[in-house]
């Protein structure tokens, strides 16, 4: 996400820190940089103007212009900028002080609604609360039923309709359900049309009107650019909105919708729904996104996620076998498996600083979705004692774990020799025989450099 927003920022903050000292003309050609940058990424015009203008304000000043690091200075003013314009601090749910907690999800069809319920119902409930799902949408077809599904799926319960009542009954008997389940947070699936009417409007007041929200929620697709803003206005002005969820901004390479929304309809991004699988919510946090965007990375993003899907025991011991050089091929699935957990390569070097310029550096060498399902085919396929000992695996056992798991000998081959080159390094960093000396640290490092990681997927 915001690839080419990054991209183009990252160009005209090289020629603020290139130079010693800075101009007004400087600042000023940098500036109409940011503008076209902001402009090409889809940021509405007016929220573009102004941003470069408060800028402006601060850049142009002698306590910037003198300073003996201008360009960082104002790189500094940019982040900051930024930041307020992603809506400054983090906003969170607002949990009513006598539950249950109502959060209504507003939205047109196809924003991704009833998958989005489904996640926010698993976001609070990993914050210790009980979540009730209830089925509001009884307009498009198999609605209520895909929910239902979906909640069963991951233990949520669901208050689906009984055929009699309309949506606004439907609310007001789902927080009565809640009650009698002893559920604290209540998640409403509202009905969306395939664009803004007035009938769809009036349901949405009465749904306000006849139960307490706490928290109404717009969800828009973020691939909809400036369209999801002009949604978002007419929601704020019709209904009422308190924040936004965004969906697919994993795969919205410019980020104009995100930018904007703030500015434009004055609510914040409370999360951010960055694939498809039911735990690809992330709260979303301004401070974060602004650094990632100026490519500083997202080290406590990327830490929260490995806490989630690294158990820390395990980790542990295993990294005592790895530097032992005692790990097995088990050892190495298990790892993989939790990589895989906290998303693609790609996005996980994202996270660190300067980890865009490794991805673009390693582009068509990372390895796919694809090969890393192979290389778990490859390791389902060995016995539990050629997952124990590596080694033995020659000639024939590798044809037959090939044929097992699909793939290729030559697959077969790359991943262990990938594995015991791995296996080598690690021994030595780990203190092994022959790294003591200056000769043992020179062929640690001589080892280090020559190790092909693309082969292990790292």
């Amino acid at each position: 996400m915001f690839d080419s927003l990054s991209d183009r920022l990252g160009e005209v903050f090289r020629q603020f820190t290139g130079k010693g000292r800075l101009t007004k003309s400087d600042v000023e050609a940098g500036l109409r940089e940011v503008r076209l940058a902001l402009l090409e990424a889809d940021v509405n015009f007016k929220v573009a103007r102004a941003f470069v203008d408060r800028i402006r304000e601060q850049a142009v000043g002698e306590e910037v212009l003198d300073s003996l690091t201008p360009g960082q200075q104002i790189v500094k003013i940019v982040n900051a900028e930024l930041v307020a314009l992603l809506g400054g601090e983090q906003r969170r749910i607002s949990y009513a002080s006598q539950p249950p907690t109502v959060v209504m999800l507003l939205g047109l069809q196809g924003s991704g609604k009833t998958t989005t319920a489904v996640k926010l119902a698993l976001a609070v409930r990993r914050e210790g609360h009980r979540p009730l799902l209830v089925a509001a949408d009884t307009y498009r077809p198999a609605a209520a039923q895909q929910l239902e599904r979906l909640g069963k799926d991951n233990n949520i319960p669901v208050a689906m309709p009984d055929g009699k009542s309309d949506p606004p009954k439907l609310c007001q008997k789902g927080v009565e359900e809640a009650r009698r389940l002893n559920c604290d947070v209540v998640i409403l699936d509202t009905a969306g049309r395939l664009q803004i009417d007035q009938r769809m409007l009036d349901e949405l007041k009465e749904i306000r009107r006849r139960v307490h929200v706490d928290d109404a929620m717009l969800v828009v697709d973020s691939m909809t650019g400036q369209e999801a803003v002009n949604v978002g206005k007419a929601f704020a002005e019709q209904v009422g909105v308190d924040g936004v969820i965004m969906t697919k901004l994993d795969g919205d390479a410019r980020g104009g919708a995100a930018l904007s929304m703030r500015e434009s309809i004055g609510v914040p991004i409370v999360y951010t729904g960055v694939g498809e699988k039911p735990s690809d919510l992330e709260p979303f946090h301004p401070e974060r996104m602004a650094s990632r965007i100026l490519g500083m990375g997202d080290v406590l993003t990327l830490i929260e996620r490995a806490q989630e899907h690294v158990d820390e025991k395990q980790a542990k011991a295993m990294e005592e076998r790895l530097f032992a050089g005692r790990l097995t091929m088990d050892d190495f699935l298990e790892q993989m498996r939790q990589m895989r957990k906290m998303g693609s390569m790609e996005s996980i070097l994202g996270m660190l600083p300067g980890g865009r310029k490794l991805v673009q550096q390693a582009a068509g060498a990372m390895p796919t979705e694809r090969d890393l399902s192979h290389m778990e085919a490859i390791v389902l396929s060995m016995t539990p004692d050629e997952r124990r000992r590596p080694e033995i695996v020659k000639g024939a056992r590798r044809k037959r774990i090939a044929l097992g798991s699909g793939t290729s000998i030559a697959e077969v081959s790359k991943l262990l020799k990938g594995f015991d080159q791995m296996q080598g390094v690690f021994k030595q960093l780990g203190g092994g025989k022959g790294t003591k000396g200056a000769r043992g640290k020179m062929r640690m490092l001589k080892n280090l450099k020559g190790l092909d990681t693309t082969q292990l997927g790292l």
